[in-house]
């Protein structure tokens, strides 16, 4: 959930600012500022709660690792986006890596793993009527903002 508000916070406060310096909105700008706080905000989880992320990839070794890697990868991505030149190369990255996220996601959702507190406590398969469609809003998201032709 923090992952939407700080999209769609981030995305209405870049059209304000824009609004008073740029005197016009840059929708597509707006939106890969947002994807970048948000990535930057995914980059910190991966950090924070890095035990709980381990626990979503079992079947990988050195998913610690991996977790970390990931959380590299992200914020590189997040630096890409606002990059003119490296924008759509980012955006068709972030969403072969959205696609390949989503089954670490389901087998979350199926084993109720809880990635804050590293427990098998978590919502379970509910969870995925939420993070299904927001993986797609990302996918979206990263294609309207940083692929498509404005």
């Amino acid at each position: 959930m923090e992952t939407l508000i700080t999209l769609l916070g981030t995305f209405s406060i870049s059209l304000i600012v824009q609004k008073i310096y740029l005197k016009r909105y840059k929708f597509a700008l707006a939106g890969r500022i947002a994807m970048a706080a948000m990535l930057v905000l995914t980059t910190i989880g991966h950090f924070l709660f890095t035990k709980g992320m381990a626990m979503m990839i079992p079947f990988l070794p050195f998913a610690t690792e991996i977790v970390y890697a990931t959380g590299f990868i992200e914020l590189l991505a997040a630096i890409g986006l606002l990059l003119p030149k490296y924008k759509t190369p980012t955006g068709w990255f972030l969403i072969l890596f959205f696609i390949v996220l989503l089954p670490a996601n389901i087998y979350a959702a199926a084993n109720h793993i809880n990635i804050e507190t590293a427990a098998y406590d978590g919502e379970g398969f509910s969870y995925l009527w939420f993070r299904i469609p927001l993986q797609l809003l990302f996918i979206v998201w990263v294609y309207w903002s940083a692929i498509r032709k404005s």
